[in-house]
């Protein structure tokens, strides 16, 4: 339990310096930032004696911003060198059966992938000022471990088939909405579904698919285009998503629409 206790904290603590390194990031002073969002976070200071407060601020925030990327450059890290299909992997790997100390291994890979594919799926679709959280993929591992033992259960069992794999992708694609890992910026597009959850959708209905999609091959080998079939896909079928989502029932009415993409796609 300790050890859970202490993997939360690192999980949070990691969210919030990313956080913190892209308001840095953003206040750059050679122009790769964004200054408005120095000034907003300037204004409710008194005047300066003197000028270019700014410009010494925004000095200061490059130079720390170099600081952290020579330190990542020697701290060891678990990020894919290159994220595509082959960053993706199967159900059973995300949630397997086991003792305690697969199981948590099991949870940091599912975060951690979770995080980059989603990360590349807000690039593919061109969608900024997007922060996402690793605590609220882990959180929705939980949930399906603790909700959905029934499907994760059949999903182990030899010889599982599509509406195994089907029922658990819409099971994980509810959960991932339920604890709304993405967080959007103000200048993010509105949109006008139940709930707000339409661009939601968009940036994880893929990630979910391409899971389902790694689940279901018969070879074993990951494929590097698998995550773009998805983004398009699911693209395809976001209307019906969206209207799934909404029902009273939304794993029942999901789990057909994934059912129909995956015996599609190759």
């Amino acid at each position: 339990m300790l050890r859970q206790i202490s993997e939360d904290v690192r999980v949070n603590l990691k969210d919030r310096l990313r956080e913190i390194r892209d308001i840095i990031r953003q206040s750059r002073h050679d122009g790769s930032g964004d200054a408005s969002i120095l000034r907003e976070a300037t204004s409710h200071l008194p005047p300066f004696p003197g000028k270019g407060i700014e410009g010494l601020l925004s000095h200061a925030a490059s130079a720390f911003d170099e600081a952290l990327s020579i330190a990542e450059s020697f701290v060891p890290h678990e990020r894919p060198i290159n994220v595509d299909g082959t960053t993706v992997k199967g159900l059973g790997t995300y949630f397997p059966t086991g003792n305690e100390e697969r199981q948590l291994g099991a949870e940091r890979m599912f975060r951690r992938d979770m995080y980059y594919l989603t990360k590349a799926v807000l690039a593919g679709l061109k969608i900024d000022h997007a922060r996402i959280h690793e605590a609220d993929f882990a959180a929705a591992h939980a949930a399906m471990r603790k909700r959905h033992g029934d499907l994760l259960t059949a999903l182990a069992a030899p010889g599982a088939g599509l509406q195994a794999i089907a029922s658990t992708c819409a099971a994980l694609l509810v959960a991932l909405l339920n604890q709304h890992p993405v967080h959007f910026g103000e200048a993010a597009p509105e949109t006008a579904a139940v709930g707000g959850r339409a661009l939601e959708i968009s940036c994880l209905a893929p990630v979910v698919l391409a899971c389902g999609l790694a689940t279901t091959g018969r070879d074993g080998a990951p494929e590097p285009d698998i995550l773009e079939i998805a983004i398009l896909a699911a693209d395809i079928r976001h209307d019906r998503i969206v209207q799934a989502c909404a029902k009273a029932s939304p794993v029942e009415e999901l789990t057909p629409v994934f059912a129909t993409l995956l015996a599609h796609l190759p």
